[in-house]
């Protein structure tokens, strides 16, 4: 299993799903981690959870639509847990609109929190990683970010978004040894992907029960995800084990996406 004993954490959107069971799992592994949400006591539960189970963790006040923000969190973690290590930009939002009704609030509204937060918090947060000469940047893409759904654009435009900046990320700095990898889940069972489901099935005129049969039935293996699959990949991918790995994209998605 990955050691993680003495490094720092922060997980954000940390409150719910993915971002919860990771938060959870590097703790287990022994890392102390920060929970970011746009609100702390979004994270309580998350902090509560981990505390619980014996490890270390603080909720941390973070919109990762503002740079400032972000700075304001990485003085935050320090001071609480000290420098941060391993950064995972999880923090992310989705909702089915079809492409002729896309507006630019709506489209702005998506890419400011699942572009421009990853931009934001990675610039708040990876000068410090740079002179230490270590760290982990995990950023939440999906198997969307790879083959596009229909209806949902501007979400699939962001995931592709998120690719690309990993990748570009990790060749500027991959003699810092700060590696830079993305995590493509596919279809796991979260409060978002309830939402999305809802919205599938209204759009459908179907049952919600029917739209998430229809939804798994893109999945080989025939079952859905779990947030701790996720966090498995996420956790490795944080640990020495994984020093030579960065600028790639790893599915998590049961044979939904094999590129």
């Amino acid at each position: 299993m990955p050691d993680l004993s003495g490094r720092t954490a922060v997980v954000t959107g940390g409150g719910s799903g993915i971002g919860a069971a990771t938060a959870a799992m590097l703790a287990s592994y022994g890392a102390r981690v920060a929970v970011g949400d746009v609100s702390a006591d979004a994270g309580a539960a998350t902090v509560a959870r981990i505390a619980d189970a014996g490890g270390t963790a603080v909720a941390v006040e973070h919109d990762v639509r503002s740079l400032e923000s972000g700075r304001r969190m990485v003085t935050a973690v320090e001071d609480a847990l000290g420098p941060i290590d391993i950064l995972v930009n999880n923090a992310g939002v989705s909702r089915r609109v079809p492409f002729l009704e896309l507006d630019e609030r709506e489209w702005d509204r998506l890419m400011d929190i699942n572009v421009k937060g990853v931009l934001f918090t990675t610039q708040a947060v990876l000068p410090g990683m740079v002179e230490r000469g270590w760290g982990r940047v995990l950023n939440m893409s999906s198997v969307v970010g790879k083959e596009a759904y229909p209806g949902f654009l501007h979400y699939c435009t962001s995931k592709f978004a998120i690719i690309g900046m990993t990748q570009g990320i990790a060749k500027e700095f991959a003699l810092t040894g700060v590696t830079v990898n993305a995590v493509c889940p596919g279809i796991v069972e979260t409060p978002l992907h309830d939402g999305v489901v809802a919205q599938m099935a209204e759009g459908a005129g179907v049952s919600r029960e029917r739209a998430w049969e229809d939804f798994l039935g893109s999945v080989p293996m025939g079952r859905p995800q779990t947030p701790e699959d996720v966090a498995e990949m996420i956790s490795f991918l944080a640990s020495d084990k994984a020093r030579n790995i960065t600028g790639s994209a790893f599915n998590v998605a049961g044979g939904m996406e094999v590129r």
